[in-house]
């Protein structure tokens, strides 16, 4: 994407028709006018025409899906968190070469989004094993040493010939205790709710980590496009130099007019002032892509990946959605809450059976430990609710609209993820077209913007072609870029969909 094209005042023969120009400002127009209806990133300079929509919609969808599905663990991360990271090391005085790979990795070990995910599972997994104990047999022990010293007339115990005090004597008890569930099929449900709860925090975390690769893959091509950006206004600066020093020698020369030189200064200015906000744009995007993977934001760094044009082989839509069945994982975590509901539903009817449970102990007890005997107890009980039909039926409605909303979100998000691939698919199709389209536009730009000069040079014309041609250059070469960047971003934006950002973005952004 590194796009330096600097124009120099050609000596080509006047022979190029005059015509070039007109052709130009229709093909100007007409890709612009190709690019906003594709969504593309439109014909305005700077960032902030490149449309990152696509990122944003992913991350909302990854946010308020499978990650909610995680019982009491998926409120703590949200769409802004793959934005984030913690800070891993401290700034270093030079400048420290970041190639793409190098982004994913930090991203992948210290995005916010993924480490709270992460926590999230630890959570699940924790309330997992919460209700799992409820099922295990508990054993505990305890032991105790008392001596005491009784007055018996404080209970009124008043005999002839009786001793009011009684002691000091002492009593030393050790004993172990088990409590275990025989038959608890609520408390069954309660653990698979718990235990598939846990599964579908583990795969959201997975999904997470495709989460990350496109927020970092998205905000590395961001700064590339802008670097491209800014090498193009550096170039074009150079041009409005070489018009300006031809407008100040015409003038010298007597054979041009005050209004040429001044219209080439404005230009020349224009030029400027769009540098520094190019520059000025590279610099808050390297910054935020600092923040998506740990770098201190006084870290200076250089980016050594470029992202040239390659072109994707067709995609089928109805196999890539198939493929993305198998791999995606917001899906299957999906799936994990609908098993989840399904138990939570199960354990609201069962709620109302018997339940069995035997407790127990055995001890050693006496005065000393040569003065003791054992000791032990076994309890066997059965529960079984005799009244309560207000908090089954009231149980049972909340479970059973959990476990609709759960398979509704399901079937939602497999046709989103259909939609996803197919709007991916259209977006790489139309990108591709128009960075054609905006590459023949260049050349022809930058011929048109030759003739110009030249024609001025040689006391044709004057040079408001010149300053017509430069503009139309300018928007050229900014159309490209932005191409560029949204063919690229298409392009992991349907690794994404596919559920294989992590593994394959590097084969989807080199067009295999």
């Amino acid at each position: 994407m590194g796009l330096t094209r600097n124009v120099e005042v050609a000596r080509a023969p006047l022979a190029v028709k005059s015509a070039t120009l007109g052709l130009l400002a229709v093909l100007v127009s007409g890709v612009t006018a190709y690019g906003q209806a594709a969504g593309g990133p439109g014909s305005t300079s700077g960032s902030s025409g490149l449309n990152t929509a696509q990122v944003n919609q992913a991350q909302q969808q990854l946010t308020t899906g499978s990650v909610s599905g995680s019982s009491g663990s998926g409120g703590q991360v949200s769409s802004d968190s793959f934005k984030g990271s913690v800070v891993s090391g401290v700034a270093t005085d030079g400048v420290i070469d970041l190639t793409l790979d190098d982004a994913m990795q930090r991203g992948l070990r210290t995005n916010l989004g993924i480490i709270l995910q992460n926590s999230s599972t630890l959570n699940a997994n924790g309330q997992r094993l919460e209700q799992l104990q409820a099922l295990l047999p508990t054993v505990t022990g305890t032991g105790s040493y008392t001596v005491e010293q009784v007055n018996l007339a404080a209970y009124g115990i008043k005999f002839p010939g009786l001793k009011q005090i009684v002691g000091p004597f002492q009593v030393e008890d050790f004993q172990a205790s088990l409590s275990q569930t025989l038959f608890n099929l609520p408390a069954l449900q309660s653990y698979l709710q718990a235990k598939h709860n846990f599964k579908s925090a583990k795969y959201s975390a997975e999904d997470a980590r495709d989460m990350v690769v496109l927020t970092v893959g998205n905000a590395y091509l961001l700064c590339v496009a802008d670097a491209a950006r800014v090498e193009a206004v550096k170039a074009e600066l150079a041009t409005s130099k070489v018009s300006l020093d031809q407008a100040v020698a015409a003038h010298d020369a007597g054979t041009s007019p005050k209004l040429d030189v001044l219209r080439a200064q404005v230009d020349y200015q224009n030029e400027q002032q769009s540098l520094i906000s190019t520059e000025n744009q590279l610099a808050k995007d390297k910054l935020a892509l600092a923040r998506t993977i740990g770098l201190p934001l006084d870290q200076k760094f250089a980016l050594t990946d470029s992202a040239p044009y390659a072109a994707l082989d067709r995609v089928d839509p109805k196999t890539a959605f198939d493929s993305a069945l198998k791999n995606r994982k917001d899906l299957k975590s999906l799936d994990e809450s609908v098993k989840a509901a399904e138990a939570q539903k199960k354990a609201a009817w069962e709620q109302q059976l018997p339940t069995a449970d035997v407790n127990g102990f055995f001890g050693d007890q006496g005065t000393t430990f040569g003065h003791s005997h054992g000791v032990y107890s076994a309890t066997g009980e059965v529960t079984a609710p005799i009244l309560q039909i207000a908090k089954t039926k009231g149980d049972e409605q909340v479970a059973g609209a959990a476990y609709t909303q759960a398979q509704a979100k399901l079937s939602d998000q497999v046709q989103q993820v259909n939609q996803d691939i197919r709007s991916s698919i259209l977006d790489i199709e139309a990108a591709a077209k128009l960075v054609e389209a905006t590459k023949s536009n260049v050349d022809l730009a930058t011929e048109a913007l030759s003739e110009a000069q030249q024609r001025f040079h040689e006391g044709i014309s004057d040079n408001l072609p010149v300053s017509q041609a430069q503009s139309q250059f300018e928007q050229a070469n900014d159309q490209y870029i932005s191409a560029l960047y949204q063919h690229n971003i298409a392009k992991l934006s349907l690794a994404r969909a596919l559920g294989v950002a992590q593994t394959s973005y590097k084969d989807y952004l080199g067009g295999k």
